[in-house]
C-alpha cells in the first residue's frame, strides 16, 4: 500500500522468494498438524469441552488458510498493470484470473479518485460485494448504500477521517449483498496525497472475514457454554457434598453402642467414606449406625446408582426412611421390602443395593438381609469369611420383591466389616493374594479377607478402618465407597 506521504514514492519490492517460500512451508506444515488435532478432537455434540476444542481448531484452520494465501500473494508480487483508458490509477487493481479460486471471494482492492469522482475496483471486490462485474464501481458516496444501517455511521466516520485528517482506515462493517446474504468486510485503507500534500485519492483493501468471525463467535459461544457447564457442575458438587455431610454420621473416631459405655455385647464402631478418583461428583453411597429404642443397633451400608445431587438426595431419602422404619421394630428383611417399594414408586426411578443388619447385644445375635449387595465379612481369631447370603434383588429392580433374612451368632472380639462395591478396585492386583487385575468381586472380597491377621492385632474399630483406608484409599477407583467396621465388646 503506498504511503500517504507521497503518491510518487516507489512501491516496495517483494521480499526474496526463498524467504517467503520457507514461511509458506512452515504455515502448511502447521496447518497439517492443526488439522490432525481437529480430527482427533471429540466429535460428540453433547460435550461442551469437545465443541470448544473443535471450534478453536476450526478458527485456527481459517487463520492459517488466510496466512498461506496472503504469503503466496506476497511471494508472487503485485499483479500486472492492466491497460485502462481512464485516468483513474489502476495499478493496484487485481485481475480476477490472477488469483486462486479460494482467494477470489476473500480479498479485493479499490481506489477512489477524489478529483474525478471515479472509482476502480478489482474483480475480487465485485465478488465479495456480490455486484455485477459489468456494473460501474460505486463511488465513496454510494458505498454506504451497501452497508447495514447500524454500521453505516462507522464507515462514514472512518472515510471522513481518512480524507480530511489523513488517518489510515482499519475497521469492519457488514454489507447486504443483492442475493440477501450478509457478509462481514474488513477494510484497511490510506489516503494518497499529491505533490502539494492534498488528498488526491483513497486506496483500500477489503477482505471478506465472514467465516473467520463466524468461527470466532463459535469459539466464544462454546467457551461460554463450557464455563456454564463447569459452573453448574461445581454448584452441583458443592450441594451434593453439603447434603452428604448433613446425612452421613460425622464420625471422627470409634463409637460405642450402647452409648452408656462398656457392657454385654457392646459394639465399637467406626466408618469412613472414600470418594471416587475418576469423578468429581458425589455418589449415593452411605453408611449408618443407629441405637434403637429397644437396645438393638441398626447397621447399614448401601449404594444408590448415579452421581450428584440426585443420587445424594435419593440416598438421604432412603436412609431417612430406613431409620424411621427401623425405630418401629421392623426386621431387616421387611425393611428392605419397604425400601424397594419406596424406590419403585419414586418419581425418578433408580437402582440401589444395601445390606441391613440388626444387632441384639444381650444375645450377641446379628440378623441381616441384603439387596444385591456384598455380604458382611466376619473376622475371628485371625481369619475371615463372608457370611452366607440370603436371597435379595437390587432395590428398585422389581415390584413386590421379597427379601430373605439370616442370623449369625457373634462372639466377644469378633469384627464385622460392611462395605460397598467400590472399596476395593477390581482392576488392582494384590501382591499378597495374587488376585488378577480382572478378578472381579470375588478377588476384591479376598483382598479384604487377607487383612484378617492384621485386624487381629488392632485394639479399636477405628484402627481397623484406618488400616483399610491405608490399604485401599490411595488406589484408583471408578466409584466412591464406604466401609463400616463393628467390633463386639465384652
Amino acid at each position: 500500500m503506498p504511503s500517504h506521504l507521497s503518491a510518487d514514492r516507489p512501491a516496495a519490492q517483494p521480499p526474496q522468494r526463498g524467504t517467503v517460500d520457507a514461511l509458506i512451508s512452515q504455515t502448511r506444515r502447521l496447518r497439517g498438524e492443526v488439522d490432525a488435532v481437529r480430527r482427533d478432537a471429540p466429535a460428540d455434540g453433547e460435550d461442551p469441552q469437545g465443541r470448544w476444542q473443535r471450534a478453536l481448531c476450526n478458527l485456527a484452520m481459517h487463520q492459517l488458510n488466510d496466512l498461506d494465501e496472503h504469503l503466496a500473494q506476497l511471494r508472487d508480487g503485485p499483479p500486472p498493470v492492466p491497460v485502462q483508458p481512464t485516468a483513474v490509477p489502476a495499478a493496484r487493481a487485481v485481475p480476477a484470473a490472477s488469483r486462486r479460486g479460494s482467494l477470489l471471494s476473500r480479498v479485493g482492492s479499490a481506489e477512489w479518485n477524489l478529483l474525478t469522482d471515479e472509482a476502480s475496483w478489482s474483480g475480487e471486490l465485485y465478488q465479495i460485494l456480490g455486484r455485477d462485474p459489468a456494473a460501474p464501481p460505486l463511488t465513496l458516496d454510494e458505498l454506504p448504500s451497501l452497508v447495514l444501517d447500524e454500521d453505516r455511521r462507522m464507515l462514514t466516520a472512518m472515510v471522513t477521517e481518512c480524507l480530511i485528517d489523513a488517518k489510515p482506515i482499519d475497521g469492519e462493517f457488514r454489507i447486504m449483498r443483492p442475493d440477501g446474504g450478509v457478509r462481514t468486510v474488513h477494510m484497511m485503507g490510506e489516503p494518497v496525497l499529491d505533490a502539494d500534500g492534498s488528498t488526491a485519492s483513497m486506496w483500500a483493501v477489503l477482505r471478506d472475514v465472514s467465516e473467520l468471525r463466524r468461527s470466532q463467535r463459535t469459539v466464544s459461544e462454546t467457551r461460554d457454554s463450557l464455563q456454564r457447564e463447569r459452573h453448574i457442575a461445581q454448584t452441583e458438587h458443592r450441594l451434593a457434598v453439603e447434603l452428604q455431610e448433613a446425612v452421613l454420621p460425622p464420625w471422627r473416631g470409634s463409637l460405642r453402642f450402647p452409648q452408656g459405655g462398656p457392657g454385654t455385647g457392646t459394639l465399637d464402631l467406626a466408618a469412613h467414606y472414600l470418594p471416587s478418583s475418576t469423578s468429581a461428583l458425589i455418589g449415593g453411597d452411605w453408611y449408618d449406625a443407629l441405637e434403637l429404642p429397644d437396645g438393638d443397633t441398626l447397621l447399614s451400608v448401601g449404594d444408590l446408582t448415579g452421581h450428584g445431587v440426585a443420587a445424594a438426595s435419593g440416598m438421604a431419602m432412603l436412609l431417612g426412611a430406613l431409620r424411621g422404619m427401623a425405630v418401629t421394630g421392623t426386621r431387616p428383611g421387611q425393611l428392605l421390602s419397604w425400601l424397594n417399594q419406596l424406590l419403585d414408586a419414586s418419581v425418578q426411578p433408580a437402582l440401589g443395593s444395601a445390606v441391613c443388619c440388626r444387632y441384639r447385644p444381650e444375645t450377641r445375635t446379628l440378623s441381616w438381609a441384603q439387596a444385591g449387595h456384598p455380604a458382611p465379612l466376619l473376622f475371628r481369631n485371625g481369619t475371615g469369611r463372608a457370611l452366607p447370603t440370603p436371597d435379595g434383588v437390587l432395590l428398585g429392580a422389581t415390584s413386590g420383591a421379597v427379601y430373605g433374612q439370616a442370623e449369625e451368632p457373634l462372639e466377644e472380639g469378633d469384627l464385622l466389616l460392611l462395605h460397598t462395591d467400590g472399596l476395593v478396585p477390581w482392576r488392582s492386583g494384590s501382591p499378597r493374594s495374587g488376585a488378577a487385575e480382572s478378578g472381579g468381586g470375588a478377588a476384591a472380597v479376598q483382598r479384604l479377607l487377607d487383612l484378617a491377621p492384621r485386624f487381629d492385632g488392632t485394639r479399636t474399630a477405628q484402627d481397623c478402618v484406618r488400616m483399610v483406608v491405608e490399604e485401599f484409599g490411595e488406589t484408583e477407583r471408578e466409584d466412591d465407597a464406604c466401609v463400616l467396621i463393628a467390633r463386639v465388646g465384652s
